[in-house]
């Protein structure tokens, strides 16, 4: 997730550079007071992913594929931060962020291996429920028979 002035590294020895990205700036209706009104703090950060020589064909795949409500038809991947006062701020907000999805995408997977219920899991499993519908029993009243 290091980002070095005019790269940004990622997993799969994906090297990004900093050109690939652009910088949009809005009016933000986050924090300002009166200066909201003035300043374009709102940054807005623009990836293409699908025209990005940096990426392999699987990894854009991955990209859009965990992403789909940020990217749009043309293969432009949208983040946004208003969250601070300052557009400097801001456009480092959006650049971490973008990082931070990045590697998520990136990263692979754990495999899940299925394992064996161990035995005295399922024995103490058994004796429990046992126990339990014997409480319930003697919860019961007589019934009309007795």
């Amino acid at each position: 997730m290091p980002v070095n002035g005019k790269t940004i590294a990622l997993p799969g020895n994906v090297t990004l550079p900093e050109a690939e990205l652009r910088f949009v700036h809005s009016r933000s209706s986050g924090p300002g007071g009166q200066n909201v009104n003035k300043v374009a703090s709102r940054v807005t950060l623009l990836f293409d992913v699908s025209n990005c020589p940096a990426l392999s064909e699987r990894q854009r795949r991955r990209i859009t594929r965990a992403f789909p409500g940020r990217i749009n038809n043309a293969g432009l991947m949208r983040v946004v931060s208003t969250r601070f006062r300052t557009q400097a701020a801001n456009r480092k907000a959006a650049l971490e962020r973008f990082t931070a999805l990045l590697t998520e995408a990136l990263t692979p997977k754990k495999t899940r291996r299925k394992t064996a219920i161990p035995a005295g899991a399922r024995a103490r499993r058994l004796t429990d429920k046992a126990r339990l519908g014997e409480r319930k029993r003697l919860r019961r009243g007589p019934g009309p028979d007795e």
